[in-house]
């Protein structure tokens, strides 16, 4: 539901709306990427080749929804921002543990950059302020 009281999301929250966006676009992009490599390629493991690109798809689908709930000011729509991002920290350290630092590295301060948003005060007040009907 969306936050029907403050018509004004903060700045913080758009902030986060923006790495989620992103964040699932990029993983859009590459799992269509996998599956036209699938579709065209030679993979080792056709199946396994599309189910990863079928999962990248979805999973980044799914974030971009998270997305649209972050800029609607709908409260459900913390909790797996929060989780992807830190899922993003994992992905990034080990990536820069495999020497993919140029990779690992952007993808580590996008996601502080989202968890520090999603966790700010102004985003806590717009989600869970006292002024919620209902709550």
């Amino acid at each position: 539901m969306s936050n029907p009281v403050s018509n004004q999301r903060p700045l913080t929250l758009t902030v986060a709306a923006v790495v989620m966006a992103l964040e699932g676009v990029v993983t859009v992009l590459l799992g269509g990427y996998v599956g036209v490599e699938t579709v065209i390629g030679q993979p080792s493991d056709v199946v396994s080749s599309a189910f990863v690109a079928g999962f990248g798809i979805l999973l980044g689908a799914a974030l971009v929804w998270v997305a649209l709930g972050m800029l609607r000011t709908e409260r459900w729509s913390r909790s797996p921002g929060v989780l992807a991002q830190i899922f993003a920290v994992v992905v990034g350290v080990t990536l820069i543990q495999s020497d993919q630092r140029t990779i690992g590295i952007p993808l580590i301060t996008v996601a502080v950059i989202g968890l520090v948003a999603l966790l700010s005060p102004p985003t806590t007040q717009a989600l869970y302020g006292e002024h919620r009907d209902g709550v």
